[in-house]
């Protein structure tokens, strides 16, 4: 809780030193600022697609055999897939709704030749090169990989299964630890940014007021997903909606507080089989598969995010492209790794594909360390549903081996 807690408090002396030095203007600070904002925006490319392809690969390869994942996996797919969607219906009604792009002024023309079909654009995600995918940063085309190869490790044999599974899981913790460094030096990521924006808004009074209504459209849609949406879903299952809450309230608070599906993993899987008697299989497979593949908030940010910085950019959708955005958000949401900026790593991998100028996702980036703390909660909430609900399917069918 001290890490936590000082982390957090770090951010905000960060933000404070940004506004101040973007209020002197000087020259020098403002170019250190820069070079930072840029090795930053780097780190974040770098980092990003990795992460989905490892962390796709070594939670689905890292199952028993492929009976348990056709069994409880198609459960598992079904609603994930399912309540992910809705969420990414959510926010694109509730970005067309408040629309935070319509005060923007912008000279530019931004030309997303890779997007002009969607039916090319997803016929180009199937991967016909195994580099070329990370060579270009191709989010989609990786997601497409680290999913085949997770369901072939299923069918090798246990002594090669063994052997990939440690491969993958390794190196997969090795990209986590890079990620906890970057977390670590997110204060300096965001003195930089928060200085920079500071410096715009002067010259641009708009801006600000563009990014708090983006912000109050990401939050309405998450809002709306996890106080309205996922308890009309356990209603509907005969599910008590209040008792779910309070017995997976704190595995809630620690994803809040840790802005970390992953880590509030141990707690989440706990609160499932102590307050809510989950069974031990249920619990463990459900919330790790689901920590990877079930993240409403994830799909939400991400269709939110990369329309406003798109459109803030220049481009133009129309409404039948935005609603493919809502499969495509999905998909993406689904190789997302439940860690600290995870959708904001995966967001910007997404719009360096689509050939995107990351510049505003560094003016976002201040707020977002705000925001992952509620997505990383209804995150953990959506999957905790998504649990009870399997759970009560799987022991109304009577299957003794999942007892």
């Amino acid at each position: 809780m001290k890490k936590i807690f000082f982390g957090n408090f770090s951010i905000i002396i960060a933000i404070i030193l940004g506004i101040v030095c973007g209020l002197f203007n000087n020259s020098f600070i403002t170019e250190v600022a820069n070079s930072i904002s840029t090795v930053f925006l780097k780190i974040l490319q770098l980092i990003g697609v990795p992460i989905v392809f490892l962390s796709l690969i070594s939670n689905i390869g890292g199952m028993n055999d492929f009976n348990e994942m056709k069994t409880l996996g198609k459960k598992i797919f079904f609603y994930a897939i399912l309540t992910t969607l809705i969420a990414a219906s959510i926010a694109l009604i509730t970005f067309l709704i408040i629309d935070p792009t319509n005060s923007i002024e912008t000279d530019n023309i931004l030309s997303l030749d890779k997007n002009g079909s969607y039916l090319s654009f997803l016929i180009d995600a199937v991967p016909d090169n195994f580099f070329k995918a990370f060579v270009n940063n191709n989010i989609i085309s990786v997601a497409i990989l680290g999913m085949v190869f997770g369901l072939a490790i299923l069918f090798l044999p246990k002594k090669n299964k063994d052997t990939l599974n440690h491969f993958f899981s390794s190196f997969f913790l090795l990209f986590l630890k890079v990620t906890k460094f970057i977390i670590s030096i997110i204060p300096i990521g965001v003195f930089a940014f928060v200085l920079l924006f500071v410096q715009e808004f002067k010259q641009n009074s708009a801006s600000l007021k563009d990014l708090m209504i983006y912000t109050i459209c990401v939050v309405s849609a998450n809002l709306i997903q996890g106080f309205i949406v996922l308890p009309i879903f356990l209603k509907i299952k005969k599910i008590p909606v209040i008792r779910t809450f309070k017995g997976m309230l704190p595995a809630l608070m620690t994803a809040f507080f840790t802005k970390s599906s992953n880590a509030a993993l141990p707690i989440t899987i706990k609160c499932a089989e102590e307050n809510l008697n989950v069974s031990h299989k249920n619990a463990n497979v459900v919330h790790s598969l689901g920590s990877v593949i079930n993240m409403n908030a994830c799909a939400g940010f991400i269709l939110i995010t990369v329309l406003f910085v798109a459109k803030s950019m220049g481009a133009t959708f129309s409404i039948f492209q935005m609603i493919m955005w809502i499969f495509l958000a999905t998909l993406a949401a689904i190789g997302n790794a439940g860690v600290p900026m995870g959708c904001y790593f995966l967001t910007s991998a997404f719009l360096t594909s689509m050939n995107v100028p990351l510049y505003i996702m560094g003016l976002i980036l201040p707020i977002y360390t705000i925001l992952d703390m509620l997505e990383s909660s209804l995150n953990v909430w959506s999957n905790s549903c998504v649990c009870v609900v399997i759970d009560k399917e799987i022991k109304e069918e009577i299957l003794p081996e999942f007892e």
